[in-house]
């Protein structure tokens, strides 16, 4: 496998270490936004270059020319897809191409009031970074068939994982238990991201999936437990309603709804590592441990 990943960011970095686990002889590529990321993914055995989305790489043509597979995980801007926008001429000439995965949302289905929902769900998406994402997975979809290539969307969850979880929240301060009556998310923790990947990779999967755990969750449950698991006291409850918080927080619980996850576990014939928050964040505390 030659793996090409636009946007080589927390999921998409567990996703490179997922096929070099499982594959010793995978060859890894991919952009990044910095010089120092692309240093550390360098020492990582992963070709680094730097692409902004805002004008082409300069210098990953070779890699991707040659790249079998594709990960796309950057998120659109106003004009689309930066990979797509800026670098489809060397996807058309890639000539060992055969498949393509798209990192999307579960965003784009909007809100359901808290019911349980598949990948048939209509998309209603309530803020504009979910409807450019449900235009970024049409412009995907209408490549893949112009390609003739097998096309993965995954609709991910709420991402946490080592270094970014409740317990780094807790620490630093930010963590909130804001409560609204009813209201769920489902997250996904990065090492089932990185791990999906590969396996969909390896079998060219082909079609839209949901990504998400098994069991959505009140937000406040998520710091309680973890504060419970650090020996501390949980921030004070807050009402919605009233809670100080950004435009782009608020937003978040707009959505409400209960995403199934059993078209991913029935198409790769596995369940998660990682199927409720509790799982993930004892293996993130066991982790930290000395």
């Amino acid at each position: 496998m030659n793996l090409f990943v636009f946007g080589m960011g927390f999921s998409a970095k567990a996703a490179a270490r997922a096929v070099l686990e499982r594959d010793a002889e995978a060859v890894v590529s991919g952009t990044t936004r910095s010089i120092e990321s692309a240093a550390a993914l360098t020492r990582q055995g992963i070709g680094a270059h730097i692409f902004d989305g805002e004008k082409p790489g300069a210098t990953l043509r070779p890699d991707l020319l040659a790249a079998t597979h594709a990960v796309f995980s950057i998120a659109p801007g106003a004009f689309g897809d930066p990979a797509l926008l800026h670098h489809r001429a060397e996807l058309d000439a890639a000539p060992a191409l055969r498949w393509l995965c798209y990192y999307s949302t579960v965003g784009v289905y909007g809100d359901f009031g808290g019911a349980w929902i598949d990948e048939t769900a209509p998309l209603v998406p309530r803020n504009e970074r979910s409807d450019r994402r449900v235009l970024a997975e049409n412009a995907w979809r209408t490549y893949a068939a112009e390609r003739g290539l097998p096309l993965a969307i995954l609709r991910l969850a709420g991402i946490y994982g080592p270094g970014r979880s409740t317990f780094d929240k807790l620490r630093d301060g930010t963590a909130r238990r804001t409560v609204k009556p009813g209201q769920v998310f489902n997250r996904i923790h990065v090492e089932d991201i990185g791990r999906v990947t590969a396996l969909a990779a390896e079998a060219q999967l082909n079609g839209t999936f949901n990504l998400a755990d098994d069991e959505p969750a009140p937000p406040q449950d998520l710091v309680t437990h973890a504060a419970q698991m650090l020996g501390i006291e949980p921030p004070p409850e807050q009402d919605f309603a009233t809670a100080q918080m950004t435009p782009m927080q608020r937003s978040f619980y707009a959505d409400n709804k209960r995403v199934s996850n059993a078209a991913i576990k029935q198409a790769l014939g596995i369940d998660l590592l990682y199927p409720t928050y509790r799982d993930g964040l004892a293996a993130i505390f066991e982790d930290e441990q000395p």
